[in-house]
């Protein structure tokens, strides 16, 4: 029998590919963006639908869950939709914050449990979201951000005990670097003149050259998507891409204290 996925954020980036992707493999994909109506891609390629959803609208969320589902069981949700808040913790407004943790922490919250009823009565399912290695480690200003990460990946492992009785896996994937537009198009900066010398040196250090040769394309985070979906161990979080698995094996090898040192020093020079 084919398969169901339904991503959320697909117009770009990692949604895009893992979409194409699935549809690749026969999967049947659902693929959601805020707007659709711009989409010239997915809506031709054979197995796609695409819908309207914004995460942060919880009448949408209700929706496209009701249209979905009237398509069909849904037998992996992939929630994919973010962005980054960087800058100085100090500037941002709380306007930022609250729209930063409604999209990232939230927004995945209230789409999974509109799909968890219909899961939980077939006895099957997956709940995979896209973290970050800034789920796992922590770099200079992009403290709500891995506020938002470290708060799905600490969910989706309590999640997961409480949801295995049922035949429901809950799985994340934990990327590095992607090389697409997210430094962008995804991420806001909130300046601060007390902060500006060590935001720019931190922020070059993200963008130096030699760091972004170390990004894996969306395809490649794709494949590791595919794994985490279709592996029925009880793992629960896969890093993906070379950079994010060197970081994370670097901190568990040194522990948290001298891996704190090594990034304070490359990013901040102190």
């Amino acid at each position: 029998m084919t398969k169901t996925i339904f991503i959320t954020g697909s117009s770009t980036g990692l949604g895009r590919a893992t979409a194409l992707l699935f549809a690749g493999k026969g999967w049947k994909v659902i693929a959601t963006m805020r707007n659709p109506a711009a989409e010239t891609e997915l809506n031709t390629v054979p197995g796609v639908t695409v819908m309207r959803l914004d995460v942060t609208d919880p009448a949408q969320i209700a929706e496209a869950a009701k249209a979905a589902l009237a398509l069909g069981p849904v037998d992996v949700l992939f929630n994919n939709a973010g962005y980054g808040l960087a800058g100085a913790f100090e500037a941002a407004a709380d306007e930022q914050l609250v729209h930063e943790i409604n999209t990232n922490l939230l927004g995945v919250m209230r789409v999974t449990q509109a799909f968890l009823p219909a899961m939980r009565e077939r006895g099957a399912g997956v709940i995979l979201t896209t973290t970050s290695i800034g789920g796992l480690v922590t770099f200079p200003f992009n403290s709500v951000y891995h506020a938002t990460k470290f708060g799905l990946e600490g969910w989706s492992e309590s999640l997961a005990f409480e949801l295995a009785p049922f035949g429901i896996r809950v799985k994340t994937v934990a990327p590095g670097g992607i090389a697409t537009d997210f430094g962008g198009r995804s991420i806001v900066v909130t300046p601060h003149p007390a902060y500006n010398d060590a935001i720019t040196r931190a922020m070059g250090t993200f963008r130096d050259p030699e760091r972004r040769k170390l990004s894996s394309t969306a395809e490649k985070i794709a494949d590791a998507v595919y794994e985490a979906a279709t592996d029925e161990s009880d793992k629960v979080t896969y890093v993906a891409g070379d950079d994010a698995k060197a970081n994370y094996a670097q901190r568990l090898a040194v522990g948290v204290e001298a891996f704190r040192a090594g990034i304070r020093s490359m990013f901040l020079g102190t």
